[in-house]
């Protein structure tokens, strides 16, 4: 039975690599590709693939943002995640937005390929290593938190982050302290880069 896959990734070398290998395989058919978040998205609603293979940071939408839509609108599409991010905080996100593959960049190919039919066949495909490590560290902050910690790391100013997401500038510094206070450091930078190295971002 052909298997119908979607490739979001945002280098196009990768996305290149990724979509010949695969339309090498004699049940495989690559319907499209796209090289950010949002386009993804559009793709998926109009090719209907049967699964979508995505790298975690795209422009738009990352790759667990897509896979956190796709659960929310109930579309039957499984969800495999290919990425450089070997970190146990990023894999059980992506649980919990009900990924259905967790794969690193510098696995085999044919692991891919076989992760995939394991997939469409309704089980899952998750790196072994990484699948131990993440039970070890729970992820302390909250959807909202891990927002604006994100766009803080990315330079924002409380007030600009405040109208970004149509939230008060007293309760974006609120959020920023609860974060920093979690993660036990001295500064919103420092929250930052500890939240990022552990994947929590």
């Amino acid at each position: 039975m052909m298997m119908r896959v979607m490739l979001a990734e945002d280098q196009a070398m990768v996305r290149g690599a990724l979509s010949a290998l695969l339309n090498l395989e004699s049940d495989i058919e690559v319907l499209g590709t796209a090289a950010d978040g949002e386009a993804a998205w559009r793709e998926l609603q109009r090719l209907k693939p049967d699964v979508l293979v995505t790298d975690i940071e795209m422009p738009g939408l990352t790759g667990l943002e897509l896979a956190q839509r796709v659960q929310r609108y109930a579309l039957p599409i499984k969800v495999v995640i290919v990425t450089t991010f070997a970190r146990a905080g990023f894999l059980r996100r992506a649980l919990d937005a009900g990924v259905s593959g967790y794969l690193l960049k510098d696995a085999p190919a044919e692991q891919l390929a076989e992760a995939l039919r394991t997939v469409h066949r309704g089980g899952r495909a998750i790196d072994p290593q990484l699948a131990l490590e993440a039970w070890s560290e729970a992820d302390p902050l909250s959807d909202r938190e891990r927002q604006v910690l994100r766009l803080a790391g990315e330079g924002l100013a409380a007030s600009d982050i405040a109208a970004r997401l149509n939230l008060s500038h007293g309760t974006v510094r609120n959020y920023l302290s609860e974060a920093i206070g979690k993660l036990g450091v001295g500064n919103r930078i420092e929250a930052y880069r500890l939240a990022r190295q552990k994947g929590w971002l």
